[in-house]
């Protein structure tokens, strides 16, 4: 058990607001802020804001989800929440400050139980919290006091929404009310900070990943002909619940046979069939840290000779790929390494041919009718989570490895992903316990 997560857990049983999962140790958020100050300008202040509580249909709400960058700051996890960091503060008592919903008796009864300022405390580390209703005289008095502001935007390259979030319509209101400031990018300092992964961090993230190990092995004892993907998705929520994950990472891609080459496939409605290789990418939630890991496996237990061959060949890429990971590769020759590799290994197993790799397009490699996407992604509280896309990588950043074959012609795709933590001298592998080589998971699966 993490130290001083006893005290912790006494506060926060009497709270049925609280999450799943047993609290995260506060020196991780303590460190993050001291992170964060450090390369804040002088005589300037941090605001940043929680997500938005979203409709669904009718009056119905979507379950909340935090926003990334306060939850990496504090750990709070509920909603109308606020971060502000204000280090040159002439009063100490204000240089971290966390904003709360003021606890509402009516509210309760039907919503459940708010942090109380203890509770809060205890989860972030900060001393100081003050609630939303008596917020607004305070923080414009410390803005006065302040030359620039930083305020929080999403920065993730691979933002797709058109939505115009909280931190959005937070960013016009103070621009609007405080003209003559400097306004700064906390999501630039973000991108570098929360690329870099601590060892606190880290025993979160290894918690995910030991959580998604016990299902994928409990998976294997479960799938055979006739079940369907759905089952296997509702056996993958029941396990992630009863250790403790507040829910699965990402929507859970379960396919079967052809299904697999379509890569975010998430209908998960049709049946695994004899014969057939099932797709499985799926990862747990723990403490606001995301696990993401792939197997593909045989549904009755038993490679043929060709799936075993493509398999083996997809294993040597994601060995390959691990091998060359390293701190100082950038993104952009790492795929191209590999992408080299894949092309020998198609080669092999008599995708393409020699004429065809002399005759293609550079810009659209050979190699890429078989294997259409990037073989990493930065992982954490984000599933693709922040980090660089181009420069050269850096000891504390922690990616996946999935490389995958797809064949239109063989109706069939595989794909292996692992999780991986750079080091000074190379890498750590968080998933090596879970079985990935074809032989063990065909000799896990024979004792069905």
């Amino acid at each position: 058990m993490i130290d001083g997560v006893g005290p912790l857990i006494s506060i926060l049983r009497a709270t049925t607001h609280a999450m799943k999962y047993l609290p995260v140790n506060p020196a991780l958020f303590v460190n993050n802020r001291k992170r964060f100050v450090k390369e804040m300008l002088p005589a300037t202040i941090a605001v940043f804001v929680s997500n938005d509580e979203t409709p669904s249909n009718g009056d119905a709400l979507y379950t909340f989800k935090q926003n990334s960058d306060l939850f990496w700051l504090s750990g709070i996890e509920q909603e109308d929440s606020m971060v502000i960091l204000f280090p040159d503060c002439p009063d100490p008592k204000y240089r971290e400050v966390l904003v709360l919903v003021r606890p509402n008796e009516l509210k309760e009864k039907w919503d459940g139980r708010r942090l109380r300022a203890e509770e809060a405390t205890a989860i972030s580390g900060i001393k100081t919290v003050i609630w939303l209703d008596s917020l607004d005289a305070l923080l414009q008095g410390w803005i006065h006091l302040a030359d620039g502001i930083y305020l929080d935007s999403n920065e993730n390259d691979r933002k797709a929404s058109l939505v115009r979030t909280r931190d959005y319509r937070f960013i016009d209101e103070m621009k609007q009310q405080y003209p003559l400031h400097q306004f700064h990018r906390a999501a630039k300092i973000m991108k570098e900070l929360r690329g870099i992964k601590t060892k606190e961090e880290v025993v979160v993230l290894q918690q995910a990943v030991d959580i998604t190990e016990a299902t994928f092995r409990r998976l294997l004892q479960f799938i055979k002909p006739g079940v369907m993907e759905y089952e296997i998705e509702a056996e993958i929520w029941h396990s992630f619940l009863s250790q403790r994950a507040t829910r699965p990472a990402y929507n859970s891609i379960i396919a079967s046979g052809d299904r697999a080459r379509t890569l975010h496939y998430v209908s998960n409605n049709q049946e695994c069939l004899d014969g057939e290789l099932l797709l499985m990418d799926f990862g747990a939630e723990y403490g606001g840290y995301c696990a993401d890991l792939t197997r593909t496996i045989p549904v009755n237990g038993k490679f043929t000779k060709r799936q075993k061959q493509v398999y083996n060949a997809c294993l040597h890429l994601h060995n390959y790929a691990k091998s060359i990971l390293k701190p100082g590769i950038s993104v952009v020759d790492y795929t191209e390494k590999v992408g080299e590799e894949a092309t020998d290994q198609f080669i092999k197993l008599g995708l393409l041919s020699k004429a065809d790799v002399k005759n293609e397009d550079r810009e659209n490699r050979a190699y890429r009718k078989y294997l259409y996407h990037g073989i990493s992604h930065h992982l954490g509280i984000d599933v693709h989570d922040l980090g660089t896309r181009t420069g050269p990588l850096k000891a504390g950043m922690l990616l996946t490895i999935e490389p995958g074959i797809y064949i239109e012609e063989e109706q069939t795709g595989i794909r292996i992903e692992n999780n991986v933590w750079l080091t000074r001298n190379g890498s750590t592998d968080l998933m090596k316990n879970i079985p990935i080589t074809a032989e063990e998971i065909e000799t896990l699966m024979k004792k069905r």
